[in-house]
């Protein structure tokens, strides 16, 4: 008897400075979800450059937007440009309207407060990796 074929697990790309959120994000994420994550970036320059030398690219981007150097708003805008088919997901502190709104103006898919919204972060991960879309 055949068994079914599975999907590979979703990949990730993490840019975030904060050490203890992102280890702790990285096993929670690869604990939860069908998701490995490929790597990591702590300033905008890392990510940057790892947008221009991977060329599989990944499903999913997770990024900070105050980052130790640089900003995740120009890492958003280029991943909207180098990966289009790549979800951009904005996690960070400072989720407030107006930012969520200039987030989702420069090619954020979705924005999640680090503080109250993780559970969501979460869910919206597990629709992914389960190949649904999350905004149907």
């Amino acid at each position: 008897m055949d068994s079914p074929v599975s999907s590979p697990a979703l990949t990730c790309f993490l840019v975030e400075d904060n050490d203890v959120i992102r280890e702790n994000l990285v096993a929670t994420l690869e604990e939860m979800v069908d998701l490995r994550v490929l790597g990591h970036a702590v300033d905008e320059d890392g990510a940057l450059t790892w947008m221009s030398q991977e060329q599989g690219g990944c499903d999913l981007l997770i990024i900070d937007i105050f980052l130790s150097q640089g900003t995740g708003l120009n890492v958003l805008q280029a991943a909207t440009a180098r990966m289009p088919s790549a979800r951009r997901v904005i996690l960070s502190n400072y989720a407030t309207p107006d930012m969520r709104k200039r987030c989702m103006a420069l090619g954020a898919h979705r924005v999640f407060d680090k503080s109250a919204e993780l559970e969501d972060l979460l869910a919206y991960c597990q629709c992914l990796a389960e190949r649904q879309d999350p905004d149907a």
